[in-house]
């Protein structure tokens, strides 16, 4: 499966990806519903409130992404400030789900 997968801007100054990466090459953590994946992009939200998304997941979808993956600092925040989730995180979700129409994935690790 085909994903492309959206994370905080605020927090990739800090945090790489790496585990969400890996994590979709092994199909574990948010992924294990689905299996292994392949990633076809990553992008960030565009900064708060995230305006960037419904274009960003647009794009994906019309290049091949099956479902969109939401990186854990969106939904549960970074591993340094886990008690702060991103505010827009479910009008982000309503608006894939919806507006996009792609499955979403709600976290990777």
């Amino acid at each position: 499966m085909k994903v492309g997968l959206i994370r905080c801007q605020q927090t990739e100054i800090h945090y790489p990806a790496i585990t969400c990466l890996v994590n979709a090459a092994k199909g574990e953590g948010g992924y294990s519903e689905v299996g292994p994946v392949e990633i076809i992009s990553v992008n960030s939200c565009g900064g708060c409130p995230s305006k960037q998304v419904y274009a960003r997941a647009m794009e994906m979808k019309k290049r091949g992404a099956e479902r969109i993956v939401f990186a854990s600092c969106i939904f549960k925040g970074s591993l340094r400030s886990l008690e702060f989730p991103c505010p827009f995180a479910g009008k982000l979700k309503k608006l894939v789900d919806e507006k996009v129409q792609i499955s979403t994935i709600d976290w990777t690790h």
